[in-house]
């Protein structure tokens, strides 16, 4: 089911798979909801799977703040529409960083945190660079020049080597994405602020998927926050960079539904 919905006078999209206990996935940077389809069909037995474009990607539009935050409040938004009480909200790279800003202002609205690779940490100073880069590059060469450049990195090279269509599929969608997008999300990311505390104060089950070969997220940044939460699933897909949803479906579908089978009341 396809919905729509206008914030702050701006269209904004979700889609909504399957029935029973309701819960968000988030996407991330230079993806649309669509990157969760094998997920949802997985879990559509089930689950109520809500998945959002992202404000400036897919079918939603850019919303006044387009900062970490500002998109948890469209999050939060939908959480509103759809009479949700609390639910689990699991989050990939960027989509984690909405994830967590979600839950440190309506921690009441969240029942479970899913970090799918991503992390609490705030950008290192490295990484700053790295993305202000980024952004010198899509503002001369555009969007889709810079996704074909680095979608790649985000594959482990076992599967680019065995499995060259998911590539192929990711940066298919490329094409969605304005470079004043993705140039809003790199800032963003930028700006947003260190939320170990969440994960430290935070009484929720905390699900941590990592990839052994995940350059962008690191494995063992990952690992340095497992400790905080009170309690953490903790996995590491072996074959994996950063795309674990389709570099390895099978096991990212088997740890998302161990932790919403024990999390999910």
């Amino acid at each position: 089911m396809d919905k729509y919905f206008s914030y702050e006078g701006k269209p904004q999209f979700y889609r909504i798979s399957g029935s029973g206990h309701p819960v968000i996935l988030i996407h991330g940077f230079g993806e649309d909801g669509e990157v969760w389809n094998k997920q949802a069909a997985y879990l559509k037995e089930n689950y109520r799977c809500i998945i959002p474009d992202l404000p400036g990607s897919g079918k939603s539009a850019f919303v006044a703040d387009m900062s970490i935050e500002g998109m948890a409040e469209v999050i939060h938004e939908i959480i509103h529409l759809e009479n949700i009480n609390s639910c689990p909200v699991i989050g990939h790279s960027m989509g984690g960083y909405i994830t967590l800003a979600l839950a440190d202002k309506y921690y009441n609205h969240v029942s479970a945190i899913g970090l799918f690779h991503s992390s609490a940490f705030a950008d290192s100073a490295e990484k700053i660079v790295a993305r202000r880069k980024g952004i010198e590059f899509i503002n001369e060469h555009g969007a889709l020049a810079f996704l074909k450049t680095s979608t790649p990195n985000l594959f482990s090279a076992e599967s680019k080597d065995e499995r060259p269509e998911l590539v192929d599929d990711l940066l298919a969608t490329a094409h969605n994405f304005s470079a004043p997008a993705l140039v809003s999300y790199y800032t963003a990311m930028i700006n947003r602020p260190d939320r170990t505390s969440v994960l430290k104060q935070t009484k929720m089950p905390v699900l941590f998927i990592m990839g052994k070969y995940d350059m962008a997220v690191p494995m063992a940044d990952t690992l340095q926050q497992c400790h905080l939460p009170e309690k953490s699933y903790i996995h590491i897909l072996p074959k994996t960079a950063h795309m674990g949803m389709l570099e390895e479906t099978a096991l990212s579908n088997m740890f998302l539904e161990k932790f919403l089978l024990e999390n999910c009341v």
